[in-house]
Order: structure tokens, then sequence, then C-alpha cells
């Protein structure tokens, strides 16, 4: 039922995505990037919202376009799973700890995508892959899942479990978000009548 896919093909990118919200947090991630792959895995692992994206990217420039293009297919996904996102929860939050580093996130499912960032790392690089693009992957989906999105770093030293922690927290926050309430069956969470 809140199930979707979708294509996307630019001179940049080839990329393809199916999600189910009501899944068990089942992925298949074949990017050509290792790292963004292992993040990817734990969106949808902490999300319990099975994920699969292959892409095919321009990796012979660098990963932005491919990094960036997945979150706006996802965000897009996400848009057609959900519908007029009647009967959800709307709004998430969560606190993630993973050793040395305590990410917070808090979204809203609003329609109005917005991305607050405050997540700083000590390194410019994971192994290859850079820091910097984390954040692109998450402007893209915000702006393209029209997610009011504010993640925040509240500890952390080690750049791998800095990012780590944020896809985690954001998988936990949007698990809350998307998942329906039982007391809210069939009303659409706005006053407005419409997200």
């Amino acid at each position: 039922m809140r199930k979707a896919s979708l294509s996307r093909d630019t001179n940049e990118t080839k990329i393809s995505v199916t999600v189910n919200l009501d899944g068990t947090g089942v992925s298949k991630m074949v990017t050509g990037i290792g790292f963004f792959d292992h993040m990817l895995d734990q969106l949808a692992r902490h999300s319990l919202t099975d994920i699969e994206i292959t892409a095919k990217g321009d990796l012979h420039i660098d990963d932005h376009h491919t990094v960036e293009d997945c979150g706006i297919a996802l965000g897009q996904a996400l848009v057609k799973a959900l519908g007029d996102k009647r009967g959800i929860r709307r709004y998430g939050s969560f606190h993630l700890a993973m050793d040395d580093a305590l990410v917070r996130c808090a979204l809203d499912l609003s329609a109005r995508p917005f991305l607050v960032w405050n997540v700083p790392f000590p390194t410019a690089k994971i192994g290859a892959f850079d820091t910097e693009l984390v954040r692109e992957f998450f402007q893209a989906l915000s702006t393209h899942g029209g997610i009011t999105l504010h993640v925040d770093l509240i500890h952390g030293i080690n750049s791998h479990h800095i990012a780590e922690a944020a896809f985690k927290a954001v998988a936990r926050a949007l698990r809350e978000a998307v998942e329906m309430d039982p007391r809210q069956t069939g009303a659409i969470p706005s006053t407005k009548g419409s997200l």
C-alpha cells in the first residue's frame, strides 16, 4: 500500500529507487560508493523502511552528483509513498548515541522543506568519502521529500561515528513520523486539512 518506485535519469546519474514504508528495514544499496551504501543501509534498517537504490553516476569526476541525486530520488519516492499523508504521525524526533557521537534529529513531514544542519566534521574525509556530502544528501532529501529537517551534533570527535549517528538519528525520527497514528485513523495531521 505505502510503496513507491521511481527512476531518475540525467546526464550525470541513472538512479532507481523503491521504498516500502511498512517494511522491516531490508535494504539493497548499489551506488558504487562503499561508505555511502553503508550509511543508506543504516537509514533503511533503523527507519524500518525497505529501501532499494541502484545508482550509476559519474564517479570518475567525484561522488557529489551520485550522493545528491540519490537524496533527490529517495525524497521523491517518500513523497509518492506517503500520498496525502492521511493518518500518519507527521512529526518525529530522536537522540542517537554512537560511541563518542550524540546527534539530535527533529523533523516534520510538512511539505515545507527546510534544512537546519549543525553537524561539523573534524575531518574532510571518511576514507575516500567527502564528509561535506553528508549534508548534501540530507539537503536533497529534505528539499525533494518536503521535510523540515533539523540535525544537530551535540558531541562527537570521530567523523565516521558522527556521520553514522546522523543517518541513524534521521532514520529513527523518520520511522516515528511515517508511522500510522491509531488515534488519527484517516485524518490528515494538519489544521489546514492538507499537507
